[in-house]
């Protein structure tokens, strides 16, 4: 397996701080892979006879990142150690925090070189601590290592005490310019109440939700909520956050009397009824789930492509974490029905006027930490000044009755262009000399990447399987979707290998194959090389299937279908 390049600097940049400070916090986005970039660095580090233990606080997690730990490190061993499997055999020990944390368990930990945190921010936690503490006073130079989305909790208390130093940051930005995540599309909609929103006092955890509930549940407001979903996001799969349970339960009536299918979860829900909820959204006809704050964390439904924002958010972290349950990316072997190039976003609060970007700066010490404001441009003098501004503060320009200020349609990300061919370890071949279909080989796969009418699509195969569609949107998402299988599927000797075929001349065997499938060759054709060669031979090859789908979804395009599929051509 092959890191991604922001992988492998968050686990370099991390190796060199744990060398200098014994301990450090890498702070990651949903998305970015921490279980795979923490299995790299205990790789990276491991020494023989070290022990591991690496911390969850989701028993579902200890197993699932236990069998991705062996994808990244084949040569080391695992176990488990929660309520039902108490195993400290394994070189890295994959640990339930509430199991561990219980004196007579902690009793039976063996010394311990490294731990590793998973969702970091919850160390300074009483469980966290016990097992830190024991830790340490068995082997005063125990190293610790976290992993986390929000380093800056909503109860302003930080990580100090744990972590004295950030060794890297991989922003949220840096996800969706590489093609990881989709971008958001942000709608703010003043529906005539963000003054009042403003007034709110302040809680320990967030905004007194009660006196936002008496100001945003409003009959009027819940069907102005309805029918601008309705207007900008009808065909997706849409999750709403609320102030509080009785607001979240009139906004889904609302929906509900306008013929949508919707529900609401709430943390009485028994969890047979929000799973039956949860998946009937990614994988059935739900269209809206309405909550209050029970699906910031640990709720992953890559289908939702529609976020909606009835409440503000007096953290940064929180609303990051609302907004990133929409970013994820679609696998479409999993979704093959499902199209999803970006995600609306509309904040009907303050949120993203108080916010700005989904970046964030890390504050180890805890405290308050504002993100630079979004801007827009004074109409009285052109200056850019806060978005949220009602005045100008150079001019003294104010907004007159009526003028929408800030805009309603507020696009809050910016895509910078990133050469993912050239980043790539592996070759891109442009095999028509058109920029529409480009393909890269392995010793165990290839991909293709071709662009249609309407989208771009990923196809990729292995030696022993079928073509396959795995991404269908922006040539940017699909171009990562497809490097990423070839970093699953080869390793680094591979990449280099095959790069070297690059200078190497195509064989006569190779140059027989593609002249007598109607690709002329010529014996003193220089252009062409080994490379070159297996890339278009598994084209050719390959040719019906990989046809097969990229005509489908062009078909489909033209049909006016933008969204959603029917059903998936045959591969097979």
């Amino acid at each position: 397996m092959i890191l991604r390049g922001y992988q492998e600097a968050a686990i370099n940049a991390a190796s060199d701080a744990l060398n200098k400070h014994g301990n450090t916090l890498v702070v990651a986005p949903t998305g970015a892979g921490k279980t795979i970039m923490l299995s790299a660095l205990v790789g990276k580090r491991y020494k023989k006879n070290d022990n591991v233990l690496i911390l969850q606080h989701r028993d579902e997690l200890v197993s699932q990142n236990s069998s991705k730990f062996h994808k990244v490190n084949p040569s080391l061993t695992s176990s488990v150690y929660n309520s039902t499997h108490k195993d400290w055999s394994g070189d890295a020990v994959f640990a339930m925090v509430q199991t561990l944390s219980r004196e007579k368990n902690l009793a039976t930990m063996p010394h311990v070189d490294m731990i590793v945190v998973d969702e970091a921010h919850h160390t300074i936690a009483d469980t966290y601590q016990r097992i830190i503490k024991a830790a340490k006073e068995a082997n005063e130079g125990v190293q610790v290592v976290g992993f986390t989305a929000t380093p800056n909790r909503g109860d302003k208390k930080g990580l100090r005490d744990v972590f004295n130093n950030c060794s890297h940051q991989i922003e949220i930005s840096t996800l969706i310019n590489e093609g990881f995540l989709v971008p958001p599309k942000t709608y703010v909609i003043d529906v005539g109440v963000q003054d009042e929103l403003r007034s709110v006092r302040k809680t320990v955890a967030d905004f007194d939700m009660e006196a936002v509930e008496r100001i945003m549940n409003r009959r009027a407001i819940n069907k102005r909520v309805v029918e601008e979903w309705a207007e900008r996001a009808p065909d997706r799969k849409t999750i709403v956050f609320c102030s509080t349970i009785q607001h979240a339960t009139d906004l889904c009536e609302e929906f509900v009397l306008a013929n949508v299918k919707a529900a609401i979860v709430t943390g009485d829900t028994p969890s047979y009824e929000r799973e039956e909820i949860l998946h009937d959204l990614s994988h059935g006809d739900m269209e809206v789930v309405v909550n209050v704050a029970v699906l910031t964390e640990g709720f992953d439904a890559p289908p939702v492509s529609c976020v909606i924002l009835t409440r503000p958010c007096s953290y940064k972290a929180t609303m990051v974490q609302m907004i990133g349950r929409g970013l994820r990316t679609i696998d479409q072997e999993e979704f093959p029905d499902i199209i999803k190039d970006n995600c609306v976003v509309m904040d009907f609060g303050t949120s993203v006027l108080t916010h700005g970007s989904l970046d964030d700066l890390v504050n180890l010490d805890g405290g308050e930490l504002n993100g630079d404001q979004p801007k827009k441009g004074c109409a009285g003098c052109g200056s850019q000044i806060p978005l949220s501004a009602k005045e100008c503060p150079i001019c003294g320009y104010e907004a007159q009755d009526g003028e929408k200020m800030p805009p309603e349609d507020l696009e809050s990300f910016e895509l910078t262009e990133v050469d993912l061919m050239e980043r790539s370890p592996f070759r891109w071949i442009d095999l028509f000399g058109t920029g529409s279909c480009w393909s890269s080989s392995g010793f165990n796969g290839f991909s293709l990447v071709a662009e249609t009418t309407y989208a771009s699509v990923a196809l990729v195969k292995k030696n022993d399987g079928r073509v396959r569609v795995i991404s269908i949107g922006s040539t940017r998402q699909v171009m990562a979707a497809a490097d990423d299988f070839m970093r699953v599927n080869e390793n680094s000797d591979s990449a280099k290998k095959s790069k070297r075929w690059l200078n190497d001349r195509v064989s006569e065997k190779q140059r027989a194959q593609l002249n007598r499938h109607g690709v002329h060759v010529g014996a003193f054709d220089f252009s062409w090389t080994k490379y070159k060669a297996a890339c278009m031979l598994n084209y050719i090859w390959n040719k019906k299937f990989i046809d097969s789908h990229v005509n489908y979804i062009a078909q489909k395009a033209m049909n006016d279908e933008p969204r959603q599929l029917a059903s998936k051509a045959e591969s097979d």
